[in-house]
């Protein structure tokens, strides 16, 4: 397995070289992934002085017959961040070994045992699809109340909710609140109709208005959330 120690923008000394070679223990790493093929190391600096404190950058790139894995930090010093890259590298090394190991062991259980094994488990039918207790499914999801919605399960949140009291006033007043406020759009109760409405900003200096007109015989499935804003 080869080491190519380089520098970006920047001259590697020779101690340097061989200080890379001593912390980065070979046998370690191959005993950890016998695939890897070659180690690129390579060594920037942060000309920025306001960067003292992480100016020396050094990037560990493990190449071989799998996954390409890197790992780099930054410190004061080039040997401090190559001491911090390579015990990322090694965490991340060990974390591919245990993968592997994990996946190759003796314990593993058939996608047909599982449900018999483990807790909660999916069951997997004759089919090979999955089996679902509608019985069961239509009372494991909880109805919470939020606010005045009945959210069954992780439904949509309401972050907050607000009752205001509003005089009636007209379509000016209401364009000058707007503007007071800074908001895009306002709703308020029109003087002429006593009906809700909103004004909104549309382009450049144009305005949009919406009138809610009370249809006491209309559905409620018919209207659903109202009309959007645009236009």
């Amino acid at each position: 397995m080869d080491i190519v120690v380089k520098g970006r923008k920047t001259e590697v000394p020779e101690r340097f070289r061989k200080h890379v070679a001593e912390k980065l223990k070979l046998e370690r790493i191959q005993k950890l992934d016998g695939k890897v093929i070659s180690l690129d190391v390579e060594v920037s600096k942060e000309p920025n002085p306001r960067q003292a404190d992480r100016s020396d950058r050094v990037e560990i790139t493990v190449h071989g017959r799998g996954p390409v894995i890197r790992a780099e930090a930054s410190a004061g010093d080039a040997y401090a961040a190559l001491d911090l890259a390579t015990g990322k590298l090694e965490a991340r090394l060990r974390k591919q070994h245990d993968k592997r190991h994990t996946r190759r062991g003796t314990g593993r259980l058939s996608a047909a045992e599982v449900g018999a094994t483990v807790p909660d488990a999916a069951v997997i039918d004759g089919d090979g699809r999955l089996a679902v207790d509608h019985a069961e499914a239509d009372t494991s999801v909880p109805t919470k109340k939020i606010g005045s919605l009945e959210v069954q399960g992780d439904g949509p949140l309401v972050v907050r909710e607000k009752t205001h009291v509003a005089a009636p006033m007209s379509l000016d007043q209401a364009l000058y609140e707007m503007e007071l406020v800074g908001h895009d759009f306002y709703l308020f109760v029109d003087a002429e109709t006593k009906e809700p409405s909103v004004v909104y900003r549309r382009h450049a200096y144009d305005y949009g208005v919406i009138h809610l007109n009370t249809d006491p015989l209309a559905e409620s499935e018919i209207g659903g959330a109202g009309g959007a804003l645009g236009g």
